[in-house]
């Protein structure tokens, strides 16, 4: 089965998956990234029979979809994720959680129940647009997804979903109808042993906070957030959105997101050993850092991981700081950077900074490279 996906993100940082809803594609979530790129790498992905995801003769079972995460998975030699999906992609989060807790680092379920609807009704569904088409739901569904609020102040991008909907291809959609239909873990859910948070949005008509808060009695340990929204949250609320998933998967205090993002640029052995030679003296700084430098600006999401190292090694050439240059260059190949952007910014700042000071810098670099092995020729 052919699965289309997009991944983003520096390769040191754990991966947080994204499972669309029925109708939907990978582009809902877009406007979350950019806020969760400086925490990890973001994998999206059309479900079987929506988007540019190949469609198969249907009907299918959610079973075969979640199959298809574990598929995609192995494909790009990812063993383990954290787990964001939303209604049809929360019945997926939900499979996935039963049947393949290994493969999870913590699950986060929106949207959804543990049964969505009848058989018969899905059925119904499945008649209707045979008969007559997206078309002949479309506006019900947007209404079901956004807000009244939402529709008047981004018209625009309730357009841009109601195109997407309205591209559904017929044999894929009705297919997922009928795996949606089938699909139920009321007796099972109690199963998933993964840390778990439930979302929903005190709107939703089609999965309310009363079978949130179901859920969240049969996971041992799950937490719920309601957020004022309808369907679909992620995209009517995309920063708050991702603040609930940082929240949750990182944690809520700015020192432990600022620790999660030293280490996916400098790595572990670095932060490790920085706080194995924390003294009485040296606490107080070494804190100040993770909490302020990692905490509060290097999570900023106005600018990629890659950028902010280029910018990094810049500034520090002229101040002439060796060692800590050194361990910025070593931390860039953790965020993307090259060795000919390295060399790059040598060059430039060879013009604006100086001659010796490009000149320490490059020989500090190539220090580097030799000590990683990496060679230039």
């Amino acid at each position: 089965m052919k699965t289309n996906y997009k991944i983003q993100g520096t390769q040191n940082s754990p991966v947080l998956m994204f499972s669309n809803s029925l109708g939907a594609d990978l582009t809902m979530w877009d406007e979350l990234v950019p806020h969760l790129l400086p925490y990890f790498r973001v994998l999206q992905y059309d479900t079987r029979g929506h988007g540019q995801s190949e469609i198969t003769e249907g009907p299918y079972t959610i079973e075969m979809l979640g199959q298809d995460v574990i598929d995609l998975l192995d494909d790009l030699s990812i063993e383990k994720v954290s787990f964001c999906g939303l209604s049809m992609g929360g019945l997926i989060g939900q499979w996935l959680g039963i049947n393949h807790p290994e493969r999870l680092h913590k699950l986060i379920i929106s949207n959804t129940d543990s049964k969505i609807g009848t058989v018969e009704g899905w059925d119904e569904r499945v008649i209707t647009i045979n008969e007559q088409g997206m078309q002949s739901i479309v506006v019900g569904t947007m209404e079901k997804w956004f807000t009244t609020s939402y529709h008047k102040t981004n018209p625009s991008r309730v357009a841009e979903m109601t195109n997407i909907f309205l591209a559904n291809r017929t044999a894929g959609y009705t297919a997922c109808c009928a795996a949606i239909g089938n699909a139920n873990f009321r007796a099972t859910i109690k199963t998933i042993s993964s840390e778990t948070l439930i979302i929903t949005g005190d709107e939703d008509a089609v999965t309310n906070v009363a079978q949130a808060q179901v859920m969240q009695k049969e996971i041992a340990g799950a937490k719920l957030k309601v957020f004022h929204a309808r369907h679909l949250p992620s995209t009517e609320l995309p920063a708050k959105y991702a603040e609930a998933l940082i929240n949750f998967i990182v944690g809520e205090d700015t020192f432990d997101r600022g620790m999660h993002v030293r280490r996916t640029v400098l790595g572990n052995a670095h932060v490790d050993k920085a706080n194995g030679n924390k003294n009485e003296f040296n606490t107080d700084f070494q804190e100040f850092i993770s909490h302020y430098a990692w905490g509060e600006i290097w999570t900023r999401p106005g600018l990629p991981k890659h950028s902010r190292s280029l910018i990094t090694l810049a500034m520090l050439i002229p101040l002439n700081k060796k060692a800590e240059f050194k361990m910025h260059v070593k931390a860039a190949f953790n965020n993307g950077v090259t060795i000919d952007e390295i060399k790059e910014v040598i060059l430039q700042s060879g013009i604006y900074c100086g001659l010796p000071a490009a000149n320490d810098a490059l020989h500090s670099a190539e220090e580097v490279f030799e000590n990683l092995g990496l060679g230039y020729k």
